[in-house]
């Protein structure tokens, strides 16, 4: 027997944590299994609802690691296909939640809705007394979205975004090698491939990072953007200089969790001023440090 939660819980943020905690609880009151259903697809990339533009705050594994340490004893990821789209609120209470799940009790976000005839808080009551599930309701947590969360990372503001969150956003990946043109400036960087391409990156710029690889943290300044001084090709790169460490990392995984951010991405005249500006962006780091 479970007490269910369902949803896609993209960043895991603050608002889907107090629905969480809200399930764990009732869950441990009740002796039962606490159970979160997601899915391997977000919803829009199925429905084609701006599909192109869709970019996630958490990989699949990011967010069942975030539930998880939350209290939640499983993660059901179900397969989000145009079968399970057609699905009314009621075939997928019945047939999921209740048969398959075993589920007992169902808890209901504010914003949630079930189903293709879009099943919401105002009209899930009548439906779950027909079936005989129990409902408990999460009310709303503040003016929290995973849509707002998105536009503040596009707009630089990582401080909002993780406000928001409950946690420092981050990016995780593999260390690749680039041009290592920072060497010779004296601003070595690890360069980041992301595990998830449909990851958000935040806005292009130089922001101040906490670094974790090899069982070991670190801070560093990180630049997301096209190198514009340096290089003409038009791809994103995230390159990051770890401050006071020269090793060679390439090939390690390695998570980048943002602080703040120091500035917009520049094309400077020559890279005499790239590196007198990378100077003062480290000097800016070691203040912004003093306060954390």
């Amino acid at each position: 027997m479970a007490v269910i939660a369902t949803g896609f819980f993209d960043g895991v943020h603050l608002g889907h944590r107090a629905l969480i905690n809200k399930l764990v609880n009732k869950a441990r009151q009740r002796g039962e299994e606490a159970l979160v259903v997601t899915f391997q697809t977000h919803p829009r990339l199925v429905l084609q609802k701006d599909a192109g533009e869709l970019r996630l705050l958490t990989s699949s594994s990011e967010k069942k690691e975030l539930l998880h340490s939350l209290g939640v004893d499983r993660v059901v990821e179900l397969p989000f296909n145009k079968k399970i789209a057609a699905y009314s609120a009621e075939r997928y209470l019945r047939e999921i939640v209740m048969d398959q799940l075993d589920g007992k009790v169902l808890i209901f976000g504010y914003d949630n809705k079930i189903g293709s005839d879009a099943v919401d808080k105002n009209t899930i009551s009548p439906l779950a007394e027909r079936l005989g599930l129990s409902l408990d309701f999460c009310e709303s947590y503040g003016d929290i979205s995973s849509t707002k969360i998105r536009k503040s990372l596009l707009n630089s503001d990582v401080a909002a975004a993780s406000a928001a969150l409950g946690y420092d956003y981050f990016l995780q990946g593999v260390v690749v090698q680039g041009n290592r043109l920072g060497r010779t400036i004296g601003f070595p960087t690890a360069n980041m491939q992301l595990y998830e391409p449909l990851k958000q990156v935040p806005a292009r710029g130089v922001y101040l990072v906490e670094l974790s690889f090899d069982g070991q943290n670190y801070y560093g300044m990180c630049n997301i953007g096209l190198r514009p001084t340096v290089s003409k090709d038009s791809s994103t790169t995230i390159e990051t200089h770890i401050f006071n460490f020269s090793e060679d990392i390439y090939g390690l995984p390695i998570k980048i969790s943002f602080k703040a951010w120091l500035r917009d991405e520049v094309h400077f005249s020559s890279l005499d001023a790239l590196k007198t500006q990378l100077a003062l962006d480290e000097s800016k780091c070691q203040e912004l440090l003093l306060k954390l």
